[in-house]
């Protein structure tokens, strides 16, 4: 496929995959720039706490709805307890790595648009970008009166320097996987309010690759030492690995945003010890609340917990140019020994639903009219004899790089049993799942963040996408991608990709067996905390929007 698919992708560099306990979090920075949710538009209010991925509820019930949000009183300091962190935090706008950066990049920076709590793309900095003519040349228009934290307006110099500085070949930013197809030479400032942006390749796609929480845009000159930015919060100070700090924007251009005077984020790499703080009361809220830990915060009168249903996923990864994967029998048959409902329910605590082999679910595109995979234990079982694996042993190489991925690899090797497959699970440090063999695992496990169909398979499923972690090479489906790609019609666009996930639904290499809920928690005297579809690390600038109730 390779000569069908499209180069838009480019690899990460080696020596920049992810770091070890930022396990997740290094996944973080790989992924949901790669993995992220984001796209184009100016935010609506949310400023829902989010992680990346699971789910949760409030203590009354949050779930797909915000609850009741009170009067806030101005003032005060919000404190957050993040998961993870290190001493290679940063607070680079382009290079986010951990949890703990993200939450910084959202209080510091804007990107030109972004996915909001309903992945309804809104701008944000941009008023508007939109195609000139073919999908190969899109306009860029700023939004008016916005000033950097140091008083210097926005403007179109800025957003040029922005995309050379995450592009730099020497030293990329997060985003250069995700649009490494811009074509810079020919891109252009047409007016201080106006940028046109070129492309190697035609993309219908380009606002989403473009509208990214790690895509933000800083002035010209930036210094990463001394962070300037738009957002709604401005640095006072920052201790790797510890904390950071951040005070109100009062120029900030969302009218009666924040509402507090101070923003304290502080990292946590022990779950039980984040949880702890929140319920003794030295942080307001906290990110990536587990199972057990769920039903402790909602028992609490004095904290809630914030249940997001989000379209995160976190498959299981065959490689489709090896043996046994390389027969599509194989791959069928593992696909029919997964018992959905009891995997959420055991590797997830019911934090999620059932998938069906397919990603992208918020996506217009998604092709919902596939029957549904069910257990069936017998036509696994047949599958594998005429493939000639009816004694078949595989090894599944998993590691604790996302909450439930762990669990789900040993419901796995239990459920196989059934049809007579031997799963032998292979646990190991996150620092060796990210290390010299990742991508390489014959049968592994992963996990990635909500995105549109377009978005995801240029990072994980074609030919040219950073991550092909199952080596699927299809030029039918590459062909169907570059086709899309340059199709403005959505209806017809939609035709196409739902030919594409036909094809993997029917011969890939991914088994998607869940969309998992996000879940964070927080205090009771806290409001403006919102569920999100988008499912992105405190996602929507979380904190601009939550307050103390009055």
């Amino acid at each position: 496929m390779s000569n069908e698919s499209i180069p838009e992708s480019v690899p990460e560099p080696e020596g920049r995959r992810p770091l070890s306990d930022e396990r997740t979090r290094a996944g973080l920075s790989r992924r949901d720039l790669l993995r992220g949710a984001v796209a184009s538009g100016a935010l609506v209010a949310t400023g829902g706490l989010l992680a990346a991925c699971g789910g949760g509820s409030s203590g009354t019930a949050a779930t797909g709805t915000a609850a009741a949000v009170r009067a806030l009183r101005a003032g005060g300091n919000l404190r957050v307890g993040v998961a993870g962190g290190g001493a290679q935090d940063t607070i680079d706008a382009h290079v986010p790595l951990t949890d703990p950066d993200v939450a910084r990049v959202y209080q510091l920076y804007e990107p030109l648009a972004i996915r909001n709590e309903q992945f309804e793309l809104e701008m944000v900095l941009a008023e508007s970008i939109e195609a000139d003519g073919k999908p190969d040349v899109w306009i860029v228009k700023l939004r008016d009166g916005v000033t950097f934290h140091d008083g210097r307006p926005l403007t179109a110099d800025d957003v040029l320097y922005s995309l050379r500085r995450i592009l730099d070949p020497k030293r990329p930013g997060r985003g250069a996987a995700a649009i490494g197809y811009i074509d810079l030479p020919r891109s252009k400032k047409i007016d201080d309010q106006t940028v046109r942006i070129a492309l190697r390749s035609a993309n219908v796609a380009f606002p989403d690759d473009l509208g990214q929480y790690f895509n933000g845009i800083v002035p010209v000159g930036y210094n990463p030492k001394r962070p300037v930015g738009t957002g709604p919060f401005k640095f006072q100070s920052f201790t790797p690995g510890q904390q950071s700090v951040f005070v109100k924007n009062a120029d900030y251009w969302r009218t009666g945003e924040p509402h507090v005077d101070q923003v304290t984020i502080v990292d946590f790499a022990d779950d039980t010890a984040r949880v702890s703080a929140l319920l003794g009361g030295q942080v307001d809220a906290i990110t990536n609340l587990s199972g057990p830990q769920i039903a402790q915060i909602q028992s609490n009168p004095q904290t809630q917990a914030l249940i997001s249903r989000t379209g995160a996923w976190q498959p299981f990864t065959m490689r489709v140019d090896q043996a046994p994967f390389d027969d599509v029998r194989v791959r069928q048959a593992m696909r029919l020994l997964v018992d959905r409902e009891q995997m959420v329910a055991q590797a997830l605590n019911g934090q999620g639903r059932i998938a069906n082999d397919l990603y992208a679910p918020y996506d217009p595109a998604y092709a919902s009219d596939l029957p549904q995979r069910a257990v069936d234990i017998e036509q696994a079982r047949s599958l594998l004899k005429a493939a000639g694996r009816s004694d078949l042993s595989v090894e599944l190489t998993t590691s604790p790089v996302y909450q439930g991925i762990v669990p789900a690899a040993q419901v796995l090797a239990e459920q196989a049993k059934a049809a007579g497959v031997n799963i032998k699970v292979n646990r190991v440090d996150s620092s060796v799942f990210y290390g010299p063999n990742y991508l390489k695992w014959n049968f592994a496990q992963d996990y990635w963040f909500t995105r549109n169909y377009l978005q995801q398979v240029s990072q994980s499923t074609l030919a040219t996408a950073p991550y092909n972690e199952t080596h699927w090479l299809d030029p039918k489906y590459g062909r169907l991608i570059k086709q899309a790609r340059t199709e403005l019609d959505e209806t017809t666009r939609n035709e196409m990709l739902h030919e594409a996930q036909q094809l993997e639904y029917d011969k890939g290499g991914y088994i998607v067996w869940s969309f998992s809920n996000q879940v964070d928690g927080y205090s009771s005297s806290v409001s403006g905390f919102v569920p999100s579809k988008a499912g992105v690390p405190l996602t929507n600038y979380g904190f601009r929007k939550a307050g103390f109730v009055a």
